[in-house]
């Protein structure tokens, strides 16, 4: 006799991802609804992204819509919210993902590509969490859907601990996530919202796609990789689903780390 199936872990929810029309914000889509969650697809420049992203889900027999919005535009993000209202009457699940590189060194480094990154990374992270934030305290608990009011999982990087020469302002970003997370965490507890971050480390994504182009390249990156294998964005999804489901309603405030190892800094494991 078979045992009955488990409930799914987010049922009843709506989750919003951002920048989910690839990479690991498409992985992080596909798991929360694969755990019952009405997911929206947020992308900015990839309709068909987004698109086939919400196919994968309702073929699977999820439910899930694309709303184009730039996290940097305040206008934009406040529309997106005012859409999720009427399509799902309220949201339960920020996935704060969108994320953008613009390399150079610092000498040659231009207003304009600090600025970029910062107002995508740093800026439409705080833009969507104080709408979701909005949104929970405006709602009140449900707690026959889940025991927290909300929650935001914001996307940082093992860059928040880990400096990287060439990408100072991505890095400046990630570091300055870090404190939002912590600092939102520590003002909506009372209000039973929890906040918390992933960390990633190499992911197999096209934002770091040029690191793995050759044979030579990707065993270069391994040896920064303890545990011998590069991510993939399922990897971060199943984190995001734990995170948002009932099982982490102690745990607010923190940044858990998927990066096969990253963060013990491997170059030492010989005593440097």
């Amino acid at each position: 006799m078979s045992s009955p199936a488990a409930t799914p872990r987010l049922q009843n929810q709506v989750a919003l991802v951002t920048g989910a029309s690839s990479g690991i914000g498409a992985g992080v889509a596909i798991a929360m609804a694969a755990e019952g969650a009405s997911v929206v697809v947020n992308y900015a420049h990839s309709p068909e992204g987004a698109e086939q992203v919400v196919d994968e889900i309702t073929k699977a027999g999820g439910k899930a819509i694309a709303i184009k919005a730039d996290v940097s535009k305040e206008d934009e993000v406040l529309a997106m919210f005012d859409e999720i209202r009427k399509e799902f009457g309220t949201l339960h699940i920020l996935v704060n993902n969108s994320g953008i590189q613009v390399d150079a060194p610092l000498l040659e480094m231009t207003l304009e590509q600090w600025q970029k990154v910062i107002d995508v990374n740093l800026t439409g992270q705080f833009l969507c969490a104080r709408e979701a934030a909005r949104e929970f305290v405006k709602r009140g608990p449900q707690p026959e859907i889940s025991k927290a009011t909300g929650k935001i999982i914001c996307m940082s990087s093992v860059h928040e601990v880990i400096p990287w020469a060439g990408h100072v302002n991505y890095a400046t970003s990630k570091g300055g996530i870090m404190q939002l997370m912590k600092t939102m965490a520590q003002e909506l507890a009372p209000h039973k919202i929890r906040v918390n971050s992933i960390g990633p480390g190499a992911i197999a994504t096209p934002i770091n796609e040029s690191a793995r182009d050759t044979p030579e390249e990707e065993k270069s990156l391994l040896t920064l990789i303890p545990y011998g294998r590069i991510g993939e964005p399922a990897d971060i999804g199943s984190v995001a689903v734990w995170l948002a489901s009932d099982e982490s309603d102690y745990v607010t405030g923190i940044t858990l780390f998927a990066d096969g190892g990253m963060t013990l800094y491997p170059g030492f494991a010989d005593n440097g």
